[in-house]
């Protein structure tokens, strides 16, 4: 890798080389946006540090056209500033120190040496001179090997590394699952014995690692990881409840754990939309609450579609996850996941698939995705009607929704025409009224038009004693 010439073909970088020098500040690109100039990744987050504090440097910076207003955070020697979608934070070398029942270190002004020893993995431990030496690549911890060998290890010793700092147990897993890389031994085992430590860390950053492993291309890898190192039963133990098969007169059920993750999968291989990916995880999230054995029949889970959905609140309120429409989009996929699978074993009526598109609304698409990505059977003849047997739902839905507008459904005639229309009161039965209509258009006895649906209106308001006075 050709530092001197991307440095010198960014304006951005170039601009900061002329400031460092002008300032006499000594600074390096440092950390996973080097690391991934190497692996060709694309990279946002640029860590530039410098030996002493950055601040004179990032106001100069700041002051050019297209840059934002600096953010600073003087406690932590830190401050950052953007450009469109890059994000420049810029650090003053410095050491660390860590109480054993805290994440967060004591922190004082240090050298290049001391900064590149408080790194978490060798492989996010190099180093760019921009100005003195200009393009120089330093590689403290041998990372360059372990990058080649697709190794994630501790520059430190590991058990001190997570000890420290036990946030970065999830981080190497998260590397792991972003790069398809292993964790080296020692480091994993080192994962295994502090496991537990992961409790004193904040929820919300537990949570942005987990995210981040979700979103990668294989995230059943990072789950993996997160389940045989101990970690996942200490943050999200309803995940970890999955796992396990019981087995009674022959009668055995698939592994939940790892049936979820092949959904997760499939899931992430249609679609980068990470609260889909989390309906695929909590699809099942309720199967060894409502598991039970019956004579003759095997296992069954009953229900576990209805109570999965109420537990959804209840798991994101713990996860620190959004409480607002991405809950709510969720509750809805892992309620309704079951419905288009029960379509495609009957005979497919219009009335069917016009009440699954008004339940599901514009969810309807994702809830065939997560349908699909649920077909993990082995058996490539039954997969094959099942994926034909979808392709029938999904045509049917596109005819009725073309048809008859059933998605993000209104009443052709709202409560309050219903109240003109027949001068009364509001009361219960003008939502009886309104429901009434809505059931026959989703049963196709009438038309989702404003005619047909005042005509019903009329003749049910007559059977009720009601009598037209608009």
């Amino acid at each position: 890798m050709n530092f001197k010439k991307h440095i010198d073909t960014d304006k951005n970088l170039k601009l900061i080389k002329r400031y460092s020098s002008k300032l006499g500040i000594k600074s390096f690109l440092v950390g996973g946006y080097v690391r991934d100039l190497i692996l060709n990744r694309s990279c946002k987050d640029i860590d530039i540090m410098t030996i002493g504090e950055p601040f004179k440097l990032i106001k100069s910076i700041s002051e050019e056209k297209g840059f934002s207003k600096v953010k600073v955070f003087k406690t932590f020697g830190t401050a950052s500033i953007s450009f469109n979608s890059f994000n420049y934070e810029f650090v003053g070398a410095r050491k660390e120190s860590y109480s054993k029942n805290s994440r967060n270190p004591k922190v004082a002004p240090g050298l290049f040496e001391d900064d590149m020893k408080r790194r978490d993995f060798t492989i996010n431990a190099f180093a760019v001179s921009i100005n003195e030496d200009y393009g120089d690549f330093i590689d403290m911890f041998n990372g360059l090997e372990d990058l080649k060998n697709k190794v994630i290890k501790t520059c430190d010793d590991p058990h001190k590394t997570f000890e420290d700092d036990p946030l970065r147990m999830m981080r190497a897993i998260r590397f792991a699952s972003q790069l398809n890389f292993d964790i080296e031994q020692n480091t994993f085992k080192s994962i295994i014995d502090n496991s537990e430590r992961i409790k004193i860390i904040s929820q919300e950053r537990i949570t942005d690692e987990l995210n981040k492993i979700i979103l990668s291309n294989n995230p059943s890898y990072g789950f993996k990881l997160l389940f045989t190192s101990g970690l996942l039963k200490h943050f999200f133990i309803e995940m970890y409840n999955l796992h396990g098969v019981d087995k009674i007169n022959n009668h055995s059920h698939k592994d939940n754990f790892y049936h979820t993750l092949e959904v997760l999968d499939n899931t992430a291989k249609l679609s980068d939309n990470l609260w889909l990916r989390w309906s695929a995880i909590l699809h099942d999230i309720a199967k060894p609450h409502t598991k039970r054995y019956k004579e003759k029949i095997g296992w069954t889970f009953h229900g576990h579609e209805d109570l999965g959905s109420r537990l959804v609140p209840k798991i994101f309120k713990r996860l620190k996850l959004p409480l607002n429409n991405k809950m709510k989009y969720v509750q809805n996929l892992v309620k309704l996941h079951l419905r288009p699978i029960a379509l495609v074993k009957d005979h497919i009526t219009d009335s069917a698939i016009r009440r699954l598109v008004f339940d599901a609304g514009d969810d309807i698409d994702d809830l065939m995705l997560l349908c699909r990505a649920d077909i993990t059977t082995k058996n490539r003849d039954k997969a094959k009607r099942y994926f034909n047997n979808f392709d029938i739902v999904d045509s049917k839905i596109d005819i009725v929704e073309k048809n008859d507008k059933i998605k993000n459904f209104q009443p052709p005639i709202s409560g309050e025409e219903i109240i003109d229309i027949f001068a009364v009161k509001p009361s219960r039965i003008i939502g009886e009224l309104k429901n009434e209509i809505k059931n026959q258009i989703l049963d196709g006895k009438i038309k989702n038009n404003k005619e047909e649906a005042l005509k019903l209106l009329l003749k049910l308001g007559a059977s009720k004693g009601l009598e037209r006075i608009k």
